[in-house]
């Protein structure tokens, strides 16, 4: 099992923008010498949820102060971009990390944003599934011409530059239901599972994932699936679940898990076609029980508890397990890098 760790970089109240780069910067830089596999980072736009609208500029600032970490989107919003930039930006920090890129791929959900931007939120399978054609066709391909739907390059194109990585960078779409999973099984990509989704949806996407994926022909050996899970570890399982309730009491879920990151068709008020699966989950303000969290949810509890959490992922399928250690809890940077050091030291060594 690998280990990442993931970066919403969302603002608390009475911090400058500037406060939350620096601090998750300090964490990636944390995340090298503990040994972490690599880091993932959220885009998000239009609000303090996530402060990072374009995740390969700041890609590129940790290629500078690392050397090992594989630095990964987790992830690009592809119907929110023009395609084209996409796979320029990805290869761009594909060569300046000396080949640590890997690409994290979704169509989103929150309808805010896709108002924002002037996109139909019903439009954003279609527009995922033809913006992926794009990337990978630049990547794959020497010359490439496309005239699609939503996209078009015009005339022949020829990438510049090309990822570092042969023959792409490794790349994960997010995914969970079983619709997804199956789609993209089919077509042999690897999914990055939803820390929201509980275990027992991760493990069944998993096997939904090999078995379909080996129907089609794949080599299931040659991918690593990721899950991605809210995480934490104290010396007591007493302790956690303290640790777990504080943090719960003192968070208003509510300003994340609203109507503005709800998949919703403003025309109608109901789930925007294609998000059926996801119709209630944004719209309970997160009101998810604290005993949810602890048996269902979250990867939490003394380091025995976690280890055994962490292998029932692992045999599920899963080869990387991204760390949300706290992005929504206003946790000091010195609390936070302990709980950090704490996890390295005490869970990391049982899947060496």
């Amino acid at each position: 099992m690998k280990f990442s760790t993931f970066h919403l970089f969302h603002r608390f109240d009475g911090q400058s923008f500037k406060d939350v780069y620096d601090y998750h910067l300090e964490l990636v830089e944390l995340a090298e010498e503990l040994g972490f596999h690599g880091v993932r980072l959220a885009e998000h736009h239009f609000r303090d949820y996530g402060v990072v609208p374009n995740l390969f500029t700041m890609l590129a600032n940790m290629a500078a102060r690392t050397e090992r970490l594989r630095l990964g989107t987790g992830i690009v919003v592809l119907p929110l971009h023009n395609p084209i930039h996409v796979a320029e930006e990805a290869a761009m920090v594909d060569v300046l990390s000396g080949g640590r890129l890997e690409l994290g791929i979704g169509r989103g959900y929150q309808s805010f944003e896709f108002e924002g931007f002037g996109i139909d939120l019903a439009e954003a399978r279609d527009r995922f599934n033809e913006a992926l054609e794009v990337v990978l066709g630049l990547w794959g391909s020497p010359a490439f011409r496309h005239e699609g739907k939503f996209y078009r390059t015009g005339t022949e194109v020829e990438l510049v530059p090309r990822p570092l990585q042969t023959p792409s960078p490794p790349i994960h779409v997010a995914a969970v239901s079983p619709e997804t999973v199956t789609m993209y099984a089919e077509r042999g990509l690897p999914i990055l599972a939803d820390p929201a989704a509980p275990f027992r949806k991760v493990v069944k996407a998993a096997e939904t994932w090999r078995t379909t994926a080996e129907l089609a022909g794949h080599d299931v050996t040659r991918h690593e699936l990721v899950v991605a899970r809210s995480v934490y570890v104290a010396a007591t399982a007493e302790a956690a679940r303290e640790d777990q309730a504080r943090f719960e009491a003192g968070f208003d879920r509510s300003r994340i898990f609203n109507e503005k990151s709800a998949p919703i068709d403003p025309r109608t008020g109901k789930a925007a076609q294609g998000f059926e699966y996801y119709q209630d989950r944004y719209l309970k303000g997160g009101s998810v029980s604290n005993d949810f969290r602890w048996e269902q949810l979250e990867v939490i509890g003394d380091p025995e508890r976690v280890i055994g959490q962490i292998r029932l992922l692992r045999d599920a399928g899963f080869a990387n397990l991204l760390c949300d250690f706290g992005s929504t809890r206003p946790m000091p940077l010195e609390k936070m890098k302990k709980v950090m050091r704490f996890f390295a030291a005490e869970v990391m060594p049982a899947f060496k």
